[in-house]
């Protein structure tokens, strides 16, 4: 969806830029940042803030805004926006000119954008007040990796600031500029780690036949667990297991006795992640075993963070007040080829949705749509208009197409 900028919030883009950047030239790590989190908090008061609180989770804020109507008298009319606040343990190389001045620290997952689009918004509806109930700003701290969200639910954050529902944006550089997307259902899979460590007998690499060589051993567990996710999860289920990194040896002329891996498992469930975890550590024992080593998987003690999923309800209302903007348009939608000729294009200036289909002799029928408020609702709308216009056999191939796309893409709206 595109959405075309108030006056007023265009006007506040050179100085967001500029402390995007100035963010990005100072990360800071997990918990230790105490200058982001005094900026966010200085800032969060100089707007004209209800209540600021400082120090929830070592250095997560809290900012708390009232509407023009006053404070909300029931849980059902506050609503929480969320921003992560921590950098990567990343060398910068970019170049740029406000690149990290922090050796091994860097923003290298949009955080001081996060931060950034959050404080504009704080600072917008602190000037208008223009809505009804309370919203809470939650600048999270250790988002990677440190638990930081449930840091500061342990410390009683939901408790004292009751909420119906909670919202956050993740920069998604796929995007072109401009556009949003919204999801129902997962959005961010679970991330876990692990660690493998292959032991076998080194040597001189001269003599191959006196060692039980580890590194052969870890190849083939590479080349195995490729097959879990095509050969072990159900097809209708996602999940991604990655090897990506490999340790062993030091000597161009010595088989080691060692070989250390690491990896990352991505789920939607908790019970494929249980079961990607039973067939790695199968793999595992078994390919070393059949080659005169030992391998043993290491996993962290601490369950993983569940996957970050928006409930049906959430994703609708983040959809329709989009669809309220005076101004927003849909991006351009097409079916793709082979489909007897059909086309999607949104009006010139209606907001409504139009079927063309291309006809022989270079004629062309014409169908309007009215849109539905759920993506399934228009899909069901698209393929009986559809029906009523298509050439013979084509139905099959249309149903397909339409229905990869909007499993795609079920954030696509027109205004």
């Amino acid at each position: 969806m595109t959405i075309a900028l108030n006056n007023s919030i265009a006007a506040m883009t050179p100085e967001l830029t500029e402390w995007r950047r100035d963010l990005h030239r100072n990360p800071e790590l997990l918990y230790d940042l105490p200058r982001t989190s005094r900026i966010v908090a200085d800032r969060l008061r100089a707007f004209g803030f209800d209540e600021v609180v400082e120090g929830v989770a070592k250095t997560g804020v809290v900012g708390v805004l009232h509407g023009a109507a006053g404070p909300a008298d029931a849980r059902e009319k506050r609503a929480l926006f969320r921003a992560d606040m921590d950098a990567l343990p990343i060398e910068e190389a970019s170049g740029a000119d406000h690149a990290s001045v922090s050796p091994g620290l860097m923003h290298a997952c949009g955080h001081d954008g996060h931060t950034t689009m959050l404080l504009g918004v704080a600072r917008r509806l602190a000037e208008t007040r223009s809505f009804d109930g309370t919203l809470i700003f939650c600048f999270q701290p250790a988002e990677e990796g440190g638990a930081g969200a449930q840091a500061m639910i342990d410390e009683g954050m939901l408790e004292r600031f009751p909420v119906k529902g909670a919202y956050a944006v993740h920069n998604w550089p796929g995007l072109p500029v401009g556009e949003f997307a919204v999801v129902r259902g997962p959005a961010m899979a679970s991330a876990e780690a692990f660690n493998i460590t292959v032991e076998g007998t080194g040597g001189h690499a001269a003599m191959p036949h006196r060692v039980r060589d580890p590194i052969v051993a870890a190849s083939h567990i590479v080349a195995a667990v490729q097959m879990i996710v095509s050969r072990v999860v159900d097809p209708l289920d996602n999940a991604v297991v990655s090897i990506t990194a490999i340790h062993g040896g030091e000597a161009f002329n010595v088989i080691p006795d060692r070989v250390e891996m690491k990896g990352t498992i991505r789920t939607f469930s908790d019970a494929v992640s249980k079961l990607i975890e039973a067939e790695l550590k199968r793999i595992c024992e078994r390919t070393a075993e059949a080659f005169g080593t030992n391998a043993r998987l290491h996993r962290p003690p601490k369950p993983p963070y569940p996957a970050t999923a928006s409930g049906r309800d959430r994703a609708r209302a983040r959809r329709d007040a989009s669809r309220r903007r005076p101004r927003s348009r849909a991006r351009r939608f097409e079916a793709g080829d082979g489909i007897g000729g059909l086309r999607l294009r949104p009006a010139q200036s209606s907001g409504r949705l139009y079927l063309h289909r291309q006809r022989r002799h270079g004629r062309t029928s014409q169908s309007e749509i009215r849109l539905q408020r759920r993506g399934d609702s228009l899909r069901r709308r698209l393929l009986d208009r559809i029906g009523a216009a298509r050439p013979a056999g084509v139905n099959g191939r249309a149903d397909r197409c339409f229905g990869r796309a909007f499993a795609r893409r079920p954030w696509i709206a027109v205004g």
